[in-house]
């Protein structure tokens, strides 16, 4: 009583359309969770998101939860999760899709997951990493290390989103930077980051890790343009 009380005056809402859930619901309503574009890239569309990287970088395989459209649904739940504070979704997000991949024998052999790191002043400014429990999660489920310490921002750069390729490789070229490199010899790591859009932030990442001896790279993030 007092548990329905509560949610009268108190609703929460879907973190995708922002209407109030129903009480039986979690972070997403019904209607919500069927009208996400799932990308399934682990099952069947991992060529899309490599095409992307291809010629650029070597990474071993590459998946993505969602695919991003313009002022739809998953646009607006990562809105939420970056500038609204809504930590929960990142959680819930890494659950889910490290509940997929755990059942791929292409993340079978992932040692450590690693963010892609923010500027210690936009860490600030932001008050966390929005893709942090997001990788923890992921590292639960496949029974991985979640280390986020390893690789570093080390400028500060404003906000890519409205670039193109080439300015935001310019942007972020060696940008980044590494620290306690010898944890990652010999080992698969899985870099995991919000959205792929030209590719250039985990470009950069990859750059930066690349000549450690033995390391292997694959990918995940919650969502690629399309």
């Amino acid at each position: 009583m007092l548990r329905d009380l509560i949610y009268l005056f108190y609703p929460i809402y879907c973190a995708a359309c922002d209407n109030p859930l129903y009480k039986n619901e979690r972070l997403l309503c019904t209607s919500c969770r069927h009208k996400l574009p799932l990308g399934n890239f682990h099952k069947v569309n991992a060529k899309k998101i490599e095409k992307v990287f291809y010629g650029r970088i070597k990474i071993e395989n590459a998946t993505s939860l969602f695919i991003f459209q313009k002022d739809g649904l998953v646009q607006n739940l990562i809105h939420n999760l970056k500038y609204r504070g809504q930590e929960k979704i990142g959680e819930e997000l890494g659950k889910w899709l490290g509940e997929e991949i755990s059942h791929s024998s292409d993340y079978q052999s992932i040692d450590v997951v690693i963010p892609v790191p923010l500027h210690k002043r936009r860490l600030r400014e932001r008050g966390y990493n929005q893709v942090e429990k997001f990788g923890i999660e992921i590292a639960k489920k496949l029974d991985a290390e979640y280390i986020d310490y390893v690789l570093k921002k080390i400028s500060y750069n404003k906000k890519q989103s409205k670039h193109g390729r080439l300015t935001r490789w310019i942007n972020t070229s060696e940008t980044f930077g590494i620290a306690h490199e010898s944890l990652l010899i010999n080992k698969h790591i899985l870099l995991v980051d919000d959205i792929v859009t030209t590719g250039s932030t985990i470009e950069a990442c990859v750059e930066v890790v690349k000549s450690i001896p033995g390391i292997k790279v694959s990918i995940a993030t919650m969502a690629i343009t399309e």
